[in-house]
């Protein structure tokens, strides 16, 4: 059977909840793979909207098995605040449909307090983080320090974890003029957590093999989108974890193989949180109205989203660095009358045209995008559910983009309706 890995082809917030939560009707699994409660994937379901951050958007759909994998950092008090909150509005969660890698590392109290610490900083490079500790967890773990998941079922071992933990952390914070944290502190609280957080804990990567050997479907959801990988995106400015379709067999557990299919979320224009260079940005009126009609705040933090024309160059490196196979192309609707449509197809860096988005970040900041100019449309692509209903001129953009970005369009969203999507190929055929 065919599996597939959902990742975001721009910086994030491209419409991956809706997109996943579509294809799950098909998936027997769903695994989140990367990244922490700093995502945000916004579900509209019958009028009803569930907002996530750490959850699989799987779970919103009965007899479904959702998985966070050990390539997420998680926060357990995050975890259980967001399990209650969407049992509160109605939605059933037991160990019988989320499983959490006993691996994962987890998010602390201090991981927190360092990110905001260096995030409202006057000195330093400001990320434009979400100040929910994921940078230091990640670097933790990469630290070989991290305590994870399973150490809250082992408090007989976990404090001389901790002691290690803190000859790093309270070593930054002296440096930092803060207070040490306590060892005795923070094991009551994970002790106070741990009987809450366990009962969802497993050997994820058996499960999948399980899964996998039985023919079931696994649908792979990333977090963020392939402009803020570690590696390949605009760094610094960049999130502190893969984001490829690459991340999803280490990030889960499974083999390269495994997965058949790469599905890349992409805006019909581009978007972006924080801070970092952004060469088709609109500070004028157009991209206010983007940032209006397309309600472009930030899931989780609220944060007011950049805007600006579809940016072609972009997508077509991550369509190479991700893997891509095709596209879900979201948003079509938010450029609903507009006379003209513009798009980035290559830069203007000091004199030079290039066709890619070079990897040093005084240079990214220096791009300026050649653009290509297209007809608008007047008619409403809102809730279109064929071609047919489709007005000539959006047909012939997204025709466009597909040509410019060397990949096919296999999803066409048209609002955040879970129904009203056009599917050109379904991913899970392979």
């Amino acid at each position: 059977m065919a599996n597939v890995a959902v990742i975001g082809a721009q910086w994030g917030d491209e419409g991956k909840g809706k997109i996943v939560d579509w294809l799950s009707e098909r998936a027997d699994v769903v695994v989140r793979f990367q990244g922490g409660h700093n995502a945000g994937h916004t579900l509209v379901i019958s009028g009803k909207t569930y907002k996530f951050s750490l959850l699989p958007s799987g779970i919103a759909r009965p007899n479904k098995l959702s998985v966070i994998g050990n390539g997420v950092v998680v926060d357990p008090w995050a975890l259980i605040d967001e399990i209650e909150r969407m049992r509160a509005q109605g939605l059933t969660i037991t160990p019988q449909n989320l499983l959490v890698a006993e691996n994962a590392p987890l998010i602390l109290p201090l991981h927190r307090e360092l990110d905001t610490i260096r995030e409202t900083s006057n000195s330093g490079t400001r990320i434009g983080t979400t100040k929910r500790g994921i940078g230091p967890a990640y670097e933790d773990k990469v630290g070989r320090r991290a305590l994870r998941v399973i150490d809250l079922a082992d408090f007989s071992s976990l404090p001389s974890k901790v002691e290690n933990l803190l000859l790093h952390h309270n070593a930054l914070r002296r440096g930092l003029g803060k207070t040490e944290f306590q060892a005795g502190d923070l094991i009551a609280q994970l002790k106070e957590i741990a009987p809450k957080v366990l009962p969802f804990v497993g050997p994820v990567w058996h499960r999948l093999h399980q899964v996998r050997m039985a023919g079931q479907r696994i649908l792979f959801e990333g977090a963020q989108g392939a402009l803020l990988d570690i590696d390949h995106g605009t760094y610094p400015y960049v999130t502190s974890s893969n984001t490829v379709a690459g991340q999803a067999a280490a990030g889960a557990g499974i083999a390269p193989r495994a997965i058949s299919y790469v599905l890349g979320i992409t805006k019909a224009y581009t978007t972006r949180v924080g801070e970092g260079p952004f060469p088709a940005e609109l500070t004028d009126e157009i991209g206010a109205r983007l940032g209006e009609r397309g309600r472009e705040f930030g899931t989780i933090t609220g944060r007011k989203r950049r805007c600006g024309w579809f940016d072609a160059v972009l997508v077509r490196q991550t369509v190479i660095t991700g893997g891509i196979d095709g596209i879900a192309f979201t948003k079509l609707d938010v450029l609903d009358g507009l006379n003209e449509i513009k798009v980035a197809i290559a830069y203007d860096l000091d004199g030079k045209r290039i066709d890619h988005l070079p990897a040093a970040a005084d240079a990214q900041a220096r791009c300026k995008p050649v653009y290509e100019t297209m007809e608008g449309w007047n008619d409403s692509t809102q809730a279109a559910r064929s071609w047919a209903q489709l007005p000539a001129a959006a047909i012939k953009y997204v025709r466009r983009v597909e040509e410019l970005i060397g990949a096919p369009v296999a999803i066409l969203s048209t609002s955040p309706e879970r129904d009203d999507t056009i599917l050109v190929r379904d991913p899970f055929a392979g």
